[in-house]
């Protein structure tokens, strides 16, 4: 019985071993017909198909030529992603230039890696812009208020003399439409972009969200209206704001700020550093913050935006805006608790006279002389009327 037991077994072993080696007639078809085949890339021979790296246009092969030598490596097809290369799409390139593009080409943005370009906008956002356009702002604010609690305010708020009309009522309200819609704008901009440091612990995410989403729609209407009034602004008040007589001295003395006896140089309706915070403030910083804002809002015609340029204006318009918030932090500092008689100046429109000769006595001399009129905006009032001061 024995025999018989193992003369089976070995009949049957032989057939499994019959009918292994006989391909399946499924399998047969399917070769016949080229169809897809498994490959074991560890039994491929290398004098039928090479090492791909030893071909010298390894570098250069399409994912149908990695293929034959490295079946399943679509490292070229993920390669040209990785350097921007364009796909196809379907959307207009007016309405999304950049809508085949995956992964931008790498670049290197000054204070960034070689890396992809959007890599590399976050990498100057996060690393610099950010923590020291933060840093200069707090240590401006921070100068000001030292200089308030160990000076106090300048000038010495003399009255009397007759009223000077400073401003006329256009130029108050150019004025203070520019300034309302500034502070909208830089409050905004300073919650978008440090918000999440001091605002999002204290309320929450969804607050902080909501408050977040409100800023940024106020930030995108406010700032085409801010440009406008700016462009006002500039030609309002340029006349007064060339170079002239004793601004040199006034620049050299630093407008009697550090003299023991407050007394301020002479100078014009606008002094050397009202002119500085003119030049450089509204018109340069101005000119730079109102442009590349604009590119970012999409609101110049017959400009395309693909990611490259908003990124680019994203980093010149965060760079502009901070050095702007810390010019304009001292112009407000200055025509508010900075200095005594300022803020009436803007606020009526009217000075006294004797402000006027303490703080810009060139203009007083005018006035007094003639050539200014001390009403600018309705008949002029008799010179008389402010020798007095």
């Amino acid at each position: 019985m024995s025999k018989r037991y193992l003369l089976m077994t070995f009949l049957l072993a032989l057939g499994l071993s019959a009918a292994a080696q006989t391909p399946a007639p499924q399998d047969s078809a399917a070769a016949a017909k080229g169809g897809i085949q498994s490959q074991n890339i560890l039994e491929v021979k290398p004098e039928v198909k090479p090492d791909a790296s030893s071909d010298p246009n390894y570098a250069k092969q399409t994912n149908a030529e990695r293929g034959r030598v490295q079946p399943g490596n679509n490292a070229p097809m993920w390669r040209g992603i990785a350097a921007g290369a364009e796909g196809y799409s379907s959307l207009p390139k007016s309405q999304a230039p950049e809508a085949g593009v995956l992964i931008q080409a790498q670049v290197q943005y000054p204070g960034s890696r070689m890396t992809t370009a959007g890599e590399a906008w976050r990498q100057v956002r996060n690393n610099w812009i950010i923590p020291y356009g933060g840093a200069l702002f707090l240590i401006a604010l921070g100068a000001l208020a030292i200089f308030y609690f160990t000076r106090g305010p300048l000038g010495h708020g003399a009255h009397g003399g007759g009223k000077i009309e400073r401003f006329t009522p256009f130029e108050r309200s150019a004025h203070w439409t520019n300034a309302i819609t500034f502070v909208i704008l830089a409050v905004s901009g300073i919650v978008m972009a440090f918000g999440k440091f001091f605002l999002l612990p204290a309320l929450g995410l969804t607050l902080f969200g909501a408050l977040t989403y409100v800023l940024k729609s106020l930030h995108n209407f406010a700032g085409p209206v801010f440009a406008v009034s700016l462009v006002i602004v500039f030609l309002t008040f340029v006349r007064d704001n060339f170079p002239q007589r004793g601004d040199l001295g006034w620049l050299l003395k630093a407008g009697g700020v550090f003299s023991k006896t407050g007394y301020e140089p002479p100078s014009h309706r606008f002094n050397a550093g009202e002119k500085v915070v003119f030049w450089f403030g509204v018109f340069l910083l101005g000119a730079i913050s109102v442009s590349s804002g604009l590119v970012m809002d999409q609101l110049v015609p017959s400009l395309t935006y693909p990611r490259q340029t908003m990124q680019i204006a994203h980093m010149i318009h965060s760079v502009s805006a901070l050095l702007m918030m810390c010019v304009f932090a001292l112009h407000i500092y200055l025509g508010t608790i900075g200095m005594r008689g300022a803020y009436q100046g803007m606020r009526t429109g009217h000075v006294d006279a004797a402000w006027a000769k303490e703080h810009h006595e060139y203009w007083y001399d005018d006035v007094v002389a003639g050539k200014i009129p001390a009403q600018r905006s309705s008949p002029a009032a008799p010179a008389e009327q402010v020798k007095t001061a």
